[in-house]
């Protein structure tokens, strides 16, 4: 038994003693495994992680917004420029506590003027917290700081729960209280290492002050900041847009959208209009620092202003058409009749090119005149007559009616239905080109039978047809009726698209009177019929230029081309055919538009009357009819280089005492067409 255990026991020595030989081996081999791996790292590729670390600790950030590029009209006079405004700054240093600054801010305040009544409950209680910690720190249970220990709340948690139960009355601060509570607010706001603006528009007393005591006020300072300017005051400025302020940076309801192309929070951004259609060229380049630590910066790169744009508007014929608007607006209001009447709007193109050379609105409101140009892409009207160029092209494209046909002008009577007629109520027997020069409803009527697979007779059941609504859509959108026009601007509204199964109201569509359209797409439209066919995209933007350290405008960058939407599906008989119509209306005897526009300009075009019905109570309910009166042309007619659209919707309304139509949209036409002439020729 004794010789058993001892051969046992010498057994497990030997097992003991190779395990431990294993693991000495194990380790030796190791511990030289990690002395070549630190040779490698320490020695052999120091570089190469001296580099890899210096990436992944390098932080830039961008400076404050650089001045933004100039806007010029098409003769390149400037329409937008930028002003140095004297800035106060602040950027808190490494090191510096709440209370700090709470210093800094008393030091300051006598000697700045900030808006402190715009200082929120919330900004407040951080004040109070800040110069209050150990009374705060109170307000708070054993249990609550417990919870934050056991990770069952977060220290932010219970700071909330601080700042909340602060109560009311500890926020009566006195009125210089007040002025260094919202100082520190501005302060603080954003990232430590951020420069913030403090007031943008200081005077000179202010920006002398910091200046000269910089080394008191310890992290205040002084720099020339910008904001926009415009040469020709309010003329054109709603369309010109708006950029966000010094303070403002991103506005919420835009923050995605900018910051998914790379823009910071405090950034200046374009906000509407041109402004912010034409961001990506007009922002300026911000300057670029690096981050040496958590509070001080290193600049790395310059700031640059933005690139300047040259766009299609000629500013002075803008301003002139302001005023005739202004005046005629003015006088159409103390005439009878125009109870409802409140705005007008013009639009002038190059029919060649698209460019919008001039485009106005303005609305009178108790005798006060506003801006409403945004009415233009906005606000869809009954067109009225207007429409009867692509009414007439239907006709023709679908065998309805032949080039030179005539008909008798009669009030027509379908089943069930009103007799409609044309304006004047019986104009014998006409063909085309008159039914165009006077307007004919008539004519047009008879064709939309026809189209819809009928032929007239008096008390006739007309039958629902939707391919011959959808055949009368289809051309009128060809011409950017009812379509969106693809105008350069952030909005527009592409007009109201009826539902109404009625067979009747194919014969209010044909004349104008079934659906609404903006006045850029009725200037889209014009402009197509005097160029051809071509559908082109309205534009604003003409010209990229980059920018330039003088007064002078910068090199050219770009240049914007026409934009071909889509070419009008006629034989170029028929819409030769309409082009004579439509100058018929301004040049033979009884043509509805004759005195609109000046003979010597070789005009053509058509005038629309249409009904209209708005609410004149406020209660949602349309209960009031009224007249609009439209205005389209171009010239000249043999070579088409302006077209103008006039607009003004509830001009007159026929319930009246008084039998009387204002012509307010004849007198602005014959105005503003006058001032092209004279401004521009026709040759």
């Amino acid at each position: 038994m004794i010789k058993k255990k001892q051969r046992k026991k010498i057994h497990y020595d030997k097992i003991i003693h190779n395990r431990f030989r294993v693991i000495f081996v194990i380790t030796m081999i190791c511990f030289i495994l990690l002395v070549v791996r630190l040779t490698n790292v320490m020695l052999l590729k120091s570089d190469q992680y001296q580099k890899e670390l210096a990436k992944l600790t390098y932080t830039t950030v961008s400076g404050s917004s650089s001045p933004r590029g100039r806007i010029y009209d098409r003769n390149y006079r400037v329409i937008v420029d930028n002003k140095s405004l004297k800035t106060i700054t602040y950027q808190k240093k490494k090191g510096v506590s709440n209370l700090d600054m709470v210093d800094v801010a008393n030091k300051i305040a006598p000697y700045i003027d900030v808006d402190y009544h715009r200082i929120s409950d919330r900004n407040k209680r951080e004040y109070y917290y800040v110069i209050n910690k150990e009374v705060c720190d109170d307000l708070v249970t054993k249990k609550e700081k417990e919870k934050v220990k056991q990770r069952k709340m977060t220290p932010n948690e219970l700071n909330e729960l601080k700042l909340k139960r602060i109560p009311d009355d500890s926020l009566e601060f006195s009125e210089e209280e007040l002025k260094v509570a919202y100082l520190f607010y501005l302060m603080n706001r954003g990232y430590a290492y951020e420069e913030k603006i403090i007031k943008s528009e200081a005077t000179d007393e202010e920006y002398a002050y910091v200046s000269e005591h910089n080394d008191l006020l310890e992290g205040f300072n002084t720099r020339i900041d910008w904001e926009r300017v415009y040469p020709y005051g309010d003329t054109f400025k709603s369309i010109l847009g708006t950029v966000s302020t010094s303070t403002q940076g991103i506005p919420a309801e835009l923050k995605d959208y900018y910051l998914e192309k790379g823009y910071s929070l405090n950034d200046r951004v374009g906000l509407s209009y041109i402004e912010k259609e034409y961001e990506e060229y007009l922002h300026g380049e911000k300057p670029l620092y690096e981050v040496v630590n958590s509070h001080e910066t290193k600049i790395i790169k310059d700031g640059s202003r933005g690139k300047d744009i040259v766009l299609t508007i000629d500013i002075e014929l803008q301003q002139q058409i302001e005023r005739i608007l202004e005046e005629q607006i003015y006088r159409a209001k103390g005439e009878p009749n125009t109870n409802y009447y409140d705005h007008s709007s013009v639009i002038i193109q190059d029919p060649r090119t698209g460019e919008i050379l001039a485009m106005a609105g303005k609305r009178i409101e108790n005798w006060e005149m506003k801006d409403n140009t945004i009415s233009i892409l906005m606000s869809p009207i009954t067109p009225g007559s207007i429409v009867k160029g692509a009414s007439m092209l239907v006709g023709y494209n679908t065998g309805a009616v032949k080039i030179g046909e005539t008909m008798l002008d009669e009030c027509v009577k379908i089943a069930g239905v009103a007799e409609k007629c044309s304006s004047v109520d019986n104009l014998g027997v006409i063909n085309d080109i008159t039914a165009l020069a006077k307007s004919s409803n008539v004519y047009q009527f008879k064709i939309a039978i026809r189209v819809n697979g009928q032929e007239y007779h008096r008390e006739m059941k007309m039958n629902f047809n939707q391919e011959a609504f959808d055949t009368y859509r289809k051309m009128y959108h060809s011409f950017g009726l009812g379509v969106k026009t693809g105008i350069d601007l952030p909005v527009e509204s592409s007009g109201y698209t009826s539902k109404d199964k009625a067979a009747g109201n194919l014969l209010d569509f044909v004349m104008g009177q079934y659906e609404t359209y903006t006045p850029i797409q009725i200037s889209q439209y014009i402009t197509t019929i005097a160029n051809g066919g071509e559908r082109l995209a309205p534009h604003l933007l003409k010209e990229v230029h980059s920018s330039s350290d003088t007064d002078e405008i910068g090199a050219l960058e770009k240049t914007i081309d026409k934009k071909v939407l889509n070419t009008v599906e006629t034989a170029p008989e028929y819409m030769a055919r309409v082009k004579e119509g439509f100058i018929a209306v301004l040049n033979s005897p009884g043509g509805y538009g004759v005195g609109y526009m000046n003979t010597g300009m070789r005009p053509a075009g058509k005038t629309g009357t249409s009904q209209s019905f708005i609410d004149t109570n406020g209660d949602g309910a349309i209960d009031t009819e009224t007249i609009t009166s439209s205005f389209i042309g171009y010239a000249p007619y043999d070579n088409p280089k302006m077209s103008i659209v006039v607009t003004s919707p509830d001009s007159s309304h026929p319930n009246s005492s008084v039998n009387y139509a204002s012509l307010v949209t004849y007198r602005i036409t014959q105005e503003v067409s006058r001032k092209y002439q004279e401004m521009y020729g026709i040759d």
